[in-house]
């Protein structure tokens, strides 16, 4: 788990799923301003899948991370995952782009990214939400060894780390996803008061407004691919967090809306999708409309 604290003249900007939405994410950084030594960014997982331009903003990120490597973080998502990549897309676009041994390597750096982030010891941002088990403390996060568990599998905190959501019901319940598990207001409050937390923030779900605040205040789901493949119509949104610590929220709308080329990539090329109007399918894809 990284650990961050905000000082004076500092921010961070927390931004959700992204989702290959390259053309979306330019808009972030043009609304939220660019990753600086004194403007920190957070991506809470999600980045690849479904649109695309997923090489294009993973690539983008890493870079960023390697210009400020202890100012821009990038916590894992579900779709940072060989078996997500393969049914949704990322694995072909590699392939279509690129080649195999592309895909190979954004899945060994895949499997090397944090699970979690800690702001100022106030916040813990992770992509899913919270575990199964009341007794599950930060220690128990810091302990994880991501490097020894390639993938999150179906049961384990990383995998609950990586595919829970919160329900309005208190305890838990089955997930709808049939991975994972729901998480009522109740098992947040708990987490929060054992741990010293305001918040967690996690992404991981749409939000038709971009965020929600769900479990009086305790819990927030942020989500930052608008109208989200391409049918949802839905809003972004991302959060600043300064040194008060306080939750600031921004939403979008996306840029170019039902006007943008959208493909989705098989595990050899692109299998479906849709054409714009102004640009024709590329070489080798097959676009449907």
């Amino acid at each position: 788990m990284v650990e961050v604290d905000i000082e004076e003249g500092e921010e961070i900007t927390v931004c959700g799923d992204t989702h290959g939405q390259f053309f979306d994410l330019m808009e972030i950084f043009r609304l939220a301003g660019k990753p600086s030594e004194k403007h920190f960014f957070l991506f809470n997982g999600d980045f690849v899948d479904r649109g695309s331009w997923s090489t294009e903003i993973a690539l983008l990120l890493y870079a960023y991370k390697m210009l400020y490597p202890n100012k821009f973080f990038l916590n894992r998502g579900n779709h940072e995952t060989d078996d997500m990549n393969r049914m949704y897309g990322f694995e072909g676009e590699c392939r279509a782009k690129y080649t195999e041994r592309v895909f190979k390597l954004f899945s060994e750096s895949f499997s090397a990214l944090p699970l979690a982030t800690l702001i100022g010891k106030k916040y813990f941002v992770l992509h899913g939400g919270l575990f199964s088990d009341d007794k599950i403390t930060l220690d128990d996060v810091r302990k994880l060894d991501r490097f020894k568990q390639r993938q999150p599998g179906q049961a384990g905190l990383m995998m609950e780390m990586l595919w829970t959501d919160p329900q309005t019901a208190p305890g838990r319940g089955p997930s709808k996803r049939g991975v994972g598990l729901q998480f009522g207001p109740d098992v947040t409050k708990r987490f929060c008061e054992n741990n010293g937390l305001e918040a967690i923030i996690r992404s991981h779900e749409v939000r038709m407004e971009g965020y929600e605040v769900e479990h009086d205040g305790r819990c927030i789901t942020v989500f930052s691919a608008p109208h989200y493949c391409d049918s949802t119509g839905n809003k972004g949104a991302f959060i600043k967090i300064g040194p008060e610590y306080k939750l600031n929220f921004t939403k979008f709308d996306a840029v170019f809306g039902n006007l943008m080329n959208k493909y989705l990539f098989g595990s050899n090329g692109v299998v479906g999708g849709r054409s714009g109007p102004s640009e024709p399918p590329r070489r080798g894809y097959v676009a449907l409309r």
